[in-house]
This record gives structure tokens, C-alpha cells and sequence, in this order.
């Protein structure tokens, strides 16, 4: 279930590298990288079951359609099993639903026409219920792989004057599982971060979630007996406005 994140700005090639061996040891269902770093990915990743997943327009998605979908193209092409984009949030925000359609389908295709599937990020810290309702309902027209809550970098102003996020929450999971499509995949993204998190988004229908703190999580499954047989385990439940938090 898990898409080990490998995509703070600051991370340098060794520190891709350490995260990518980390991806292999434990398995995972994909390494997230930025695209520059695909070929590294491939290599440190050969001969394993865990894909390759980049992202495009991230974090904000504010590049042009055409733009996105070259990226995309390339990526794929490159040897991302499964693309991670970001919609253009400001058109969202402004209801241009026939460019987000479009955009979105756009990328789609040509991400499918490689062989490979897309996730749509739809940064959820920025938007309304509204918005993920239209958002799950064109991309379940549209034959979207996967809805994605957030990048994990999607930073709002609080009323202290900080920067945060809340990620990935109970309420829009269950919104987002709600309207989409049978079809249609749920990952959750940002705030993710312990085995009761994992636990709780799955009881929701996730199938996926971004983390960084796989090795966290994973040690603590095996703790609780958690391995390839199916087992019965409890939880912590999380507040259903907020992830990482009880």
C-alpha cells in the first residue's frame, strides 16, 4: 500500500539512493521521485517488484497543459509505471471545469498510452467539499487510475500566521471514496505518518498512501504481528478533521 516519498527539494542523489534501497528492502509498492531522477530509480530498483513513480506540475501544478502532458510523455516513457500529477488548482478554485476536464484527460491519455497509470492530485488543504466532489466525478468519467488528497507540500496559511497543512483527513477520504467510482482508487497523501494512520485510511477504502516514515511503519506492523497472512488488528482512530493526530 505504501509509495515511499522520496521528493523534499532538498534531497540530494545520495539521499535518493538511500531512500530508493529503503523502497527495495521493504518492498514497497513504488519509489516517488522527481522526474530527473527516474534513470537512478530504474537502476536501484532493477530486478525488484517495487515501480517507479514520478510526479509532473508538482507541487503546484501551475505549468501549461501542453506542458504537463510533454512531462508526462517523458516520464513515462523514462520508466514511470505510475504517474503522480497536481490539477491547476486556480482553476479549480475558479470553476473552469472544461479546462481541468480537458487537462486532466489530456495527461490521462497520454500517460495510458505509454503503459502506465495516473494519479490525480487534488491538493485538498486548497479546496472546498465542492471541489473534490466535481474533481471525484470527472475523473471517474475519465478512467483515472487513482484520486490523490495532497502533495504534502500544499502549505496554508493558519490563523497564527504559520504555514501547515493537513494532508490527508478522515472527512475528505470518506468524501473522496464516496464519489468516486468503483473503479477508481483512493491514495492518501500527507499526514500519513504511523501504523494507526495506515490502519484507519485503509478502513476507509484507501488502497495507497505516501509516506516517508515507511521504516516507522513497517517496523511497527511487524510489532503487532501484522505480516502475510491476514490477521485482525485494532487501531487508534484519528480526528476527522486532522491525520497524525488523535
Amino acid at each position: 500500500m505504501i509509495d515511499h516519498s522520496l521528493l523534499h527539494p532538498t534531497m540530494t542523489d545520495d539521499d535518493i539512493v538511500a531512500g530508493l534501497r529503503i523502497a527495495r528492502m521493504r518492498n514497497v509498492a513504488t519509489a516517488c521521485v522527481k522526474p530527473y531522477h527516474i534513470p537512478l530509480a530504474k537502476k536501484e530498483l532493477a530486478d525488484s517488484d517495487v515501480l517507479v513513480c514520478p510526479v509532473i506540475g508538482f507541487p503546484h501544478g501551475n505549468s501549461t497543459t501542453e506542458v504537463k502532458v510533454t512531462e508526462a510523455t517523458a516520464a513515462a516513457k523514462a520508466g514511470g509505471a505510475e504517474i503522480d500529477m497536481v490539477v491547476n488548482v486556480g482553476k479549480v478554485l475558479g470553476g473552469d471545469w472544461n479546462y481541468v476536464t480537458e487537462e486532466i484527460r489530456q495527461i490521462n491519455d497520454a500517460v495510458t498510452a505509454q503503459g502506465a497509470i495516473l494519479k490525480v492530485i487534488f491538493e485538498n488543504d486548497y479546496l472546498q467539499s465542492e471541489h473534490i466532489v466535481r474533481l471525484c466525478e470527472i475523473c471517474t468519467k475519465l478512467k483515472v487510475a487513482f484520486v490523490k488528497t495532497s502533495t504534502g507540500y500544499g502549505f496554508v496559511k493558519q490563523s497564527d500566521g504559520s504555514y501547515n497543512y493537513r494532508g490527508a483527513t478522515v472527512k475528505d477520504l470518506k468524501l473522496m471514496r464516496q464519489k468516486s467510482g468503483k473503479c477508481v482508487q483512493i491514495k492518501a497523501a500527507g499526514g500519513v505518518r504511523t501504523l494507526d494512520d495506515l490502519l484507519h485510511v485503509m478502513s476507509l477504502g484507501v488502497t495507497r498512501i505516501g509516506a516517508t516514515a515507511t521504516v516507522a511503519i513497517l517496523e511497527e506492523a511487524k510489532k503487532r504481528g501484522i505480516g502475510h497472512e491476514p490477521v485482525e488488528v485494532s487501531f487508534r482512530p484519528m480526528a476527522e478533521n486532522s491525520t497524525g493526530g488523535y
